[in-house]
């Protein structure tokens, strides 16, 4: 017998203590290895890097976050149609160790990548499969009791992004890149080792897939075994030297290749998806959604790129220099404080929306999503400033300004992404939802990749930052108003679902 029913963990089952710590154990591994990649890159051979230019360095940054996302797609239906939840998150964890394992070798650059892409699966089959697992728990019980173990199961990934760059990022820069990415590939066997050890507090969770039938499984199987071979194949190619890969041009038709799928899908849902008019206002409100979305993730993630290199580079890191042989921290500990912000943050605006709401004063989530937008200018107006200052005076500014730029955006994530999650599944017509939430996964991917794109782009030569700084604080700036301005058009677009 399960003890699922046992409220042993905060006051819910003992299944949800299993997910959180996997959870947080995977968010170590990838927070950990995403604050040392860029960096890692860049840096030379004789500093223990690869020595690639900053476009190179984005660029594969870039198709990796990218990737991750886009991999979730079929992650999803993998686990729902062929091998079940539980089984998804464990090879998916097993792969991202495997992975971790690869960047800790000191091999070529095609055996790292290699390491990347296997993360990348990894990270597809668990990421979106531990979170349907989570529900799964809660089937039949009230949704404010759902609401709260997500709310706890959140506060996992975030305490496993506080502190991976801390641990994973420290050991990075002051001993060996190496070591670091190890560190990561270690928290994730951790994670795997003690959801193998409380594994039956999830009773029958996630243990088998949806029906289906054994043709339909042999299809299926035989249609992953199809897309895993051209893998392979691709990556081997490669490596034996048969055709030359430039990773800005993958980065490329990568990019295009998403958008593509994104106007064909939103276009065959719109046209041939037999929607009344009602539901393709809604839908309308999801690709403007969709597009805000990219556009958000394009600019935020460039900490992992143009932020994590402005760290190093550029800002004073020496008032903690007594305590480390180079006479400054480590660049990466600047990438905890967006999940200290989350944990410190996402009490007052859970507070703050249900206040409004009491009061009918809550805004659309439009308008939620344009002042994201806007938060996200502003914190490239900081960077702005600070690039200005360093300009007129040489050397490097404070961390004050990159900490700054930090709250911020975050400010503007839990403006934009909760709320985007929540009304994709409210604005999907029931037939397309699962669909449809890919679709947001799609922007967040796209969004990801191009903020990779942009770090390359921009690199740490301070004579470009101003420029493509102002561009990103006149984006997000100006997309937020028009979407605020927008707002009442798009809310009545939305059908009276708030």
């Amino acid at each position: 017998m399960s003890d699922t029913g046992t409220a042993t963990f905060f006051g819910h089952p003992r299944g949800l203590s299993t997910l959180f710590f996997t959870e947080f154990f995977e968010r170590f591994s990838y927070y950990g290895m995403r604050a040392l990649l860029v960096l890692f890159l860049t840096a030379t051979v004789a500093q223990g890097g690869l020595g690639v230019d900053a476009a190179t360095a984005g660029s594969i940054y870039g198709i990796y976050a990218g990737a991750v996302y886009v991999f979730a797609l079929p992650g999803g239906w993998i686990a729902d149609r062929l091998i079940g939840t539980r089984q998804s998150i464990w090879i998916g964890g097993s792969l991202i160790a495997v992975g971790n394992c690869l960047l800790a070798v000191p091999a070529s650059m095609f055996v790292f990548i290699c390491g990347l892409l296997v993360i990348a699966l990894g990270t597809g089959l668990l990421k979106p499969n531990i979170s349907a697992l989570v529900g799964e728990l809660y089937d039949g019980k009230p949704g404010a009791y759902r609401d709260a173990a997500f709310s706890i199961f959140y506060m996992g990934i975030n305490l496993g992004g506080l502190l991976a760059p801390l641990v994973s990022g420290t050991v990075g820069e002051m001993f060996n890149f190496r070591y670091g990415f190890l560190t990561a590939g270690i928290a994730m066997l951790l994670g795997l080792v003690q959801f193998h050890l409380t594994g039956h507090h999830l009773g029958e969770a996630g243990r088998a897939p949806s029906p289906a039938t054994a043709a339909e499984r042999a299809r299926g199987l035989r249609f992953v075994g199809l897309g895993v071979a051209v893998i392979v194949a691709l990556v081997a190619a490669a490596g034996f030297g048969l055709y030359t890969v430039s990773a800005p041009v993958v980065a490329d038709v990568f990019r295009h290749l998403m958008y593509a799928v994104a106007v064909l899908y939103f276009g065959y849902v719109l046209l041939f998806g037999g929607l009344d008019g009602a539901e393709k206002r809604r839908v309308g409100v999801m690709i403007v959604l969709f597009v805000c979305s990219a556009l958000f993730w394009a600019g935020f993630e460039q900490a992992g790129s143009t932020f994590n290199l402005f760290a190093r580079d550029l800002t004073d890191r020496s008032f903690l220099g007594s305590y480390f042989a180079s006479g400054e921290h480590p660049a990466t500990w600047y990438q905890s404080f967006n999940s200290l912000c989350i944990i410190a943050l996402s009490p007052f605006f859970a507070w703050l929306w249900l206040m409004l709401g009491r009061r009918n004063l809550d805004p659309s989530a439009p308008v939620k999503f344009g002042f994201g937008l806007v938060m996200l200018g502003a914190g490239f107006a900081v960077l702005l400033f600070a690039a200005n200052l360093i300009l007129a005076g040489g050397g490097k500014v404070g961390p004050q300004w990159l900490l700054l730029t930090y709250l911020l955006h975050t400010t503007g994530e839990l403006c934009l992404s909760p709320v985007g999650l929540s009304n994709f599944t409210k604005l999907a017509p029931p037939r397309f939802v699962s669909q449809l939430m890919g679709m947001w996964f799609l922007s967040t991917a796209i969004g990801n990749l191009a903020a990779g794109q942009i770090g390359g782009h921009i690199g740490s030569d301070v004579h470009t930052m101003p420029g493509e700084f102002l561009h990103m604080t006149l984006y997000g700036v100006g997309c937020g108003l028009l979407m605020m301005l927008f707002g009442p058009l798009l809310r009545r677009w939305m059908g009276g679902i708030r």
